[in-house]
């Protein structure tokens, strides 16, 4: 039966004609789905749409009919094993001159079903021209396949890298993954018509040359990838030249205009979140909150069509680590104590779900404030649950008026019907009569402001607590980042260990001794 993907424009829209171009990245796409929820949020809505490799996925998500907001819970809750699946062992006895490592059973049977992938309904899509590009391997060319006319052997092509999966076979034609030709289709959006722009780009663009096996067959893809887009990107600055000195080219007479959504620091590659550096839920968090920090600010008239544009910040060793708080909250006090008394008795809890990441472990030491990023979401039972938010704050240890005192500070911008919404949280960490380092170090008061910030109207508040549970789950999340050798990692997390430590002895065990 026809159907109307979301972000599809509707009946009269009469706005820019404007292209989505959802590039790959792996099993990392999930960045993207948080991406296409803040989109939605913001009325945006797209003539054509653009899957390449990872992208395939989520562009066959969107076509299957289901909403952002769905295609984010479906990979907050996919189990991210599920993409390997191992080839029958005599291929294995092949040694060097087997297939691939794994084979698409996973992707096929498991990963495509859990995340709504469903091929008749892509067929039935109106409203929005969709294509999926492969690469041709027998005639090396990069084809765009419509979406009434792809199929399941091509969808799992779309996204069969050499070496770790199998070509797919199609009569006399080879298929597999396109991004070693390119990891974005812009000439083909520019050619039917698009007059902005909206690549979602997760590959990584630093200058850092990484040592290693895996990191140079990234680097590989990244060459390929980066290249090829910056490729289109001097081609249409071409178009956009010709245009401006009268010429109409493919039916445009306007620039093109460009806006890209990237990750502010590149993103764990796929074995991280294989085994658990990194997971679903943060992906998609990510991608929802780096979203909406660039249509806050987005430039009337785009992004320049340079390298540049694509550029992320450089990364030194840091830490992540995943924290859940939770407990009564209540509508109405401003005080944390009343909201908690008052949300134990009416049943009403506000749980925390956040990432907190460190990207350089030396200039947050360094720092008074000690700031860190953080993504969350939070479930609250008169709102519902997994609310992302739009931009968080996170200080370890900041200064208070007195210099006794320390705060950590986790705050996060969110959004619930039509309203904004921050929400407050401090742990004070002091040396108060008697024994209080784990009530202060995992208790956050908590109130909740409508408004855009911490300054707006208090209309509610409680006490989040972090229990023996979930700082066991807390520790077991903990990893260094931006480093390969385990040398690095271990001292990083040592070096984290003794700032924490050390802070916390600043505060409790060397005050107690001078009050001795």
């Amino acid at each position: 039966m026809p159907h109307t993907p979301y972000l599809t424009p509707p009946a009269g829209y009469t706005g820019p004609r404007r292209a989505l171009i959802l590039a790959g990245g792996g099993m990392r796409v999930a960045y993207q789905a948080g991406v296409l929820r803040a989109l939605e949020e913001a009325g945006l809505c797209f003539t054509h749409a653009d899957g390449t490799s990872g992208g395939i996925m989520n562009l066959a998500m969107l076509l299957s009919g289901l909403s952002p907001t769905a295609m984010c819970e479906r990979w907050r809750t996919l189990r991210v094993r599920d993409f390997v699946s191992l080839m029958p062992f005599a291929e294995y006895l092949r040694g060097p001159a087997m297939a691939a490592m794994g084979d698409a059973d996973g992707l096929v049977e498991d990963v495509f079903p859990h995340l709504g992938i469903d091929v008749a309904r892509i067929h039935s899509a109106e409203g929005l021209d969709a294509t999926f590009n492969v690469c041709n391997f027998t005639d090396k060319v990069n084809e765009a396949i419509p979406h009434p006319h792809i199929d399941l052997d091509l969808l799992v092509a779309g996204v069969s890298l050499p070496m770790f999966m199998p070509a797919v076979r199609k009569g006399e034609t080879t298929y597999t993954d396109a991004v070693w030709i390119q990891d974005a289709n812009l000439i083909d959006a520019v050619r039917r018509g698009a007059q902005e722009l909206w690549v979602v780009w997760i590959i990584a663009n630093t200058p850092v040359y990484r040592d290693g096996f895996f990191n140079q067959y990234v680097h590989m893809i990244e060459m390929s990838a980066c290249g090829a887009l910056h490729d289109a990107f001097d081609r249409i600055r071409e178009i956009n030249d010709r245009i401006r000195q009268g010429e109409t080219v493919y039916g445009h007479t306007e620039p093109i205009r460009l806006h890209l959504i990237k990750p502010t620091h590149p993103l764990p590659l796929d074995p991280a979140y294989y085994f658990g550096d990194v997971d679903g839920a943060t992906l998609v968090n990510q991608g929802y909150a780096e979203a909406w920090a660039y249509l806050e600010t987005r430039p009337a008239d785009g992004l320049p069509f340079t390298p540049a544009t694509t550029r992320m910040l450089t990364s030194n060793p840091g830490i992540t680590f995943r924290e859940t708080m939770e407990g009564p909250f209540a509508l109405g006090p401003s005080d944390p104590q009343t909201g908690f008394e008052q949300g134990s008795l009416d049943g009403h809890r506000l749980a925390l779900h956040a990432t907190i990441t460190i990207h350089d472990l030396a200039r947050f030491i360094a720092d008074p404030d000690h700031a860190g990023s953080l993504v969350a979401t939070i479930d609250f039972t008169p709102f519902g649950t997994a609310l992302p938010a739009r931009r968080g704050v996170f200080n370890l240890f900041s200064p208070a008026d007195d210099p006794e005192t320390r705060y950590m500070v986790y705050e996060l911008a969110f959004r619930h019907g039509d309203e904004d919404y921050y929400l407050a949280g401090r742990k004070t960490i002091r040396d108060d009569p008697g024994f209080d380092l784990w009530k202060d170090t995992t208790t956050l008061f908590t109130t909740l402001h409508r408004g855009p910030d911490r300054n707006a109207p208090v209309v509610g508040a409680g006490i989040l607590s972090l229990g023996v549970g979930d700082l066991i789950r807390l520790v077991s999340t903990m990893r260094a980042i931006h480093t390969d050798a385990l040398t690095e990692k271990a001292r990083t997390l040592a070096t984290f260990g003794a700032f924490f430590l050390g802070e916390l002895w600043d505060t409790y065990a060397r005050h107690t001794q001078t009050d001795e």
